[in-house]
């Protein structure tokens, strides 16, 4: 049951925000919309509030903003079609920004929850090599052996790099440099340690500038991913559908809710790229073709291009259908 709400939530965040971002920009670019939608499927709640129907529908999944124009002629003064091409692109793309700002509001609390490590240290292990060099709770490890270090990642690295032999470690203590002699030690898992624990910070600030690099090295990550499934070095059984967004939920939780909100984030700045690639039925599709129209000053019909989404929302059908499948023989098969 948990898992199916998580399912659900998770759903909710990926598309609502979305069409909340659509209806945001369409309301500030003068555009009308007919109904903004929680939900899909038969309405159990309805409100007309000027020229907009506001809208709960059955199944918590998404949501719609159906604007004047958008896939039909209209002679509306407020319709989609009739707005500029800027107007029009910053409409269509404010669907993703949206997902985007999701995904970085949800990683700034879950960095800011979880903390992030420091360079300073919380804990040493009695009678451990940093013990024997003299290093105490408190200090802020600043170089070793000459190389700066900016984070715990490069305390890590530096020890592990110097194989065995004795390092130089200078630290902040009160303000002041002290220079110390270490000696790593060989432990039965095959890694040299030397016996500290660094200290976990909760600064908003810094949770904030953490959580947008989660976000961003996040984003490069599935750029490459993109990249390896159109160059063939990924196939499409790799992809996965509704199905096995529901199994990652179930696996997630197990390991706890905010490793649950890093995939929810994950997801939103998947849904944000996938909808800004340039094909038919995706916003990245349309906002090609309003460029065509404004480079060329010779607008598509309403009907061809209505033709090509349409064929570009089977074609995504069709796709989804196959990662459905593939994701109920990957799990029950």
């Amino acid at each position: 049951m948990t898992t199916a709400i998580l399912a659900i939530l998770l759903f909710c965040i990926m598309i609502f925000p979305h069409e909340l971002g659509h209806f945001i920009a369409a309301k500030r670019m003068g555009v009308r919309v007919n109904e903004f939608s929680f939900g899909m499927g038969p309405a159990i709640w309805k409100k007309q509030k000027g020229e907009t129907l506001y809208s709960i529908r059955l199944f918590p999944i998404g949501g719609f903003c159906a604007m004047e124009g958008e896939d039909e002629e209209s002679d509306e003064p407020g319709a989609f079609t009739n707005k500029k091409p800027w107007q029009k692109i910053v409409i269509l793309a404010a669907g993703s920004f949206m997902n985007v700002v999701c995904a970085v509001i949800i990683m700034i609390i879950v960095t800011g929850t979880l903390g992030f490590t420091t360079t300073t240290i919380d804990e040493v292990t009695s009678g451990s090599p940093a013990a024997e060099a003299g290093i105490v709770q408190g200090d802020e490890i600043t170089e070793i052996d000459n190389q700066k270090v900016e984070s715990w990642g490069d305390v890590s690295k530096y020890i592990s790099e110097a194989e065995g032999k004795a390092v130089t470690i200078e630290v902040d203590r009160n303000g002041k440099t002290e220079s110390l002699v270490m000696q790593p030690e060989y432990d039965s898992s095959g890694r040299y340690v030397v016996g500290i624990k660094c200290a976990i910070s909760h600064s908003p600030l810094k949770a904030a500038i953490e959580g947008t690099k989660a976000t961003w090295n996040m984003t490069v990550d599935m750029f490459d991913v993109l990249g390896q499934l159109f160059t063939g070095k990924l196939g499409t059984e790799n992809l996965s559908g509704p199905v096995g967004m529901v199994q990652m939920v179930s696996e997630t939780t197990q390991y706890g809710f905010w490793y649950y909100g890093f995939l929810t984030a994950l997801i939103c700045m998947n849904l944000a790229i996938m909808n800004m690639l340039p094909l038919p039925a995706l916003d990245g599709g349309r906002i090609i073709f309003v460029l065509y129209t404004a480079v060329t000053g010779k607008p598509v019909s309403q009907k061809v291009e209505g033709t090509i989404h349409f064929v570009g929302i089977i074609l995504l059908f069709a796709l989804m259908i196959y990662v459905t499948f593939n994701d109920i023989v990957r799990i029950f098969g």
